[in-house]
């Protein structure tokens, strides 16, 4: 019983890594004119997959169909991250933010992506607190 006491704790402590500050992450991006934002949402996938238990997204594939597309393959991606972000809240029996993957898709679509970013950020960091 104590070794899955200890497994509980360090699984809990490992899961913690992917909380982070907004406020400071929304300062970093706007200083740095959004190219913060990039490894922003390389930490936001990797919490998503490690969080699922799977590889959802992949930073080198959602990278390259972003420039590819001309940015539209990010209005996809901040819907699927929406979606993935739901089924762990349901997953662990959270209060789920249904209306989170199009909340996405309206601030990124509107020009406000970093707001969809700090939605998502919250709601990881409630994931794992």
């Amino acid at each position: 019983m104590t070794s899955e006491t200890q497994f509980e704790r360090d699984q809990q402590h490992d899961e913690y890594r992917h909380r982070m500050s907004i406020p400071l992450f929304v300062v970093v991006t706007l200083l740095t004119c959004g190219l913060f934002d990039i490894y922003w949402n390389y930490r936001q996938m990797e919490a998503c997959n490690d969080l699922l238990g799977r590889d959802e997204f992949q930073f080198g594939v959602w990278l390259l169909l972003v420039v590819l597309t001309c940015g539209l393959y990010h209005l996809y991606y901040q819907y699927k991250m929406g979606l993935a972000i739901v089924e762990i809240q349901e997953r662990r029996g959270l209060r789920i933010s249904e209306g989170l993957p199009i909340v996405s898709v309206v601030t990124t679509l509107v020009g406000v992506g970093i707001v969809a970013d700090c939605i998502h950020q919250l709601e990881i960091n409630k994931i794992v607190e």
